[in-house]
């Protein structure tokens, strides 16, 4: 992993909400900054980082490097300019047509597998969900936060672990054999698909109904089936 520079105060760091962060390098690009303090969290650091530094792919947000002063640290990665998908599925001023929904799908099922057919081992993500979905310039979405993600080695049907995750997002055969593996991912996936099809929070998607009722309403009608 490429470290950016030797301490935050050589990139203008603008505060965003929680741990995260806009700023700008010395050549002018336009980068994200995750905000990590060594109090026992430093485990996140070296996970994420170690994850995503040699992992490349159009629909995985870019890890650029880090930067580090004593006890602190900060990712840095792309900025992705229209925020994150969370933002413009519950958010009342954002819209996304039927076509950018549809891209989005597709953006996010190409980065996912991308993950789990990665030659040296399936990555598990283990958190999808619209937060982590981030937006581009271009409208291109790219997978993002891999915190909680799981590399197996080739021959690996699973991987054991706690469960971690997103309330209304786990699996429920993770909940029950604590197994990690791609199918946890597609669950987490197939919720997020629900959620773009009808603009509903994963907790209201239980609801039986055909097509017609589950599609979001500010699609005016305007979709495919």
């Amino acid at each position: 992993m490429k470290k950016c520079f030797s301490t935050p105060a050589e990139c203008q760091f603008v505060y965003v909400k929680g741990k995260v962060y806009k700023g700008v390098l010395s050549n002018g690009q336009r980068i994200a900054g995750k905000h990590i303090i060594n109090d026992g969290h430093v485990e996140t650091f070296v996970r994420e980082g170690t994850s995503l530094s040699h992992v490349r792919h159009p629909n995985l947000v870019r890890l650029i490097g880090y930067c580090e002063n004593h006890d602190e640290y900060f990712l840095v990665y792309e900025l992705c300019h229209n925020g994150n998908l969370s933002e413009w599925l519950f958010g009342k001023a954002k819209v996304l047509s039927w076509i950018q929904i549809v891209e989005i799908a597709i953006d996010g099922a190409r980065g996912l597998w991308f993950l789990h057919t990665y030659p040296e081992g399936c990555i598990v993500h283990r958190d999808i969900k619209p937060t982590n979905i981030l937006i581009d310039a271009n409208f291109r979405a790219k997978l993002s936060d891999f915190v909680l993600s799981k590399v197996m080695e080739v021959d690996q049907s699973h991987v054991s672990s706690e469960v971690r995750g997103t309330f209304g997002y786990v699996d429920p055969e993770y909940r029950k054999n604590h197994h990690v593996n791609a199918s946890g991912d597609v669950y987490r996936f197939g919720v997020v698909l629900l959620q773009l099809l009808s603009g509903q929070r994963a907790r209201f998607l239980a609801r039986g109904g055909d097509i017609t009722q589950l599609a979001d309403p500010k699609l005016n009608g305007e979709y495919w089936i």
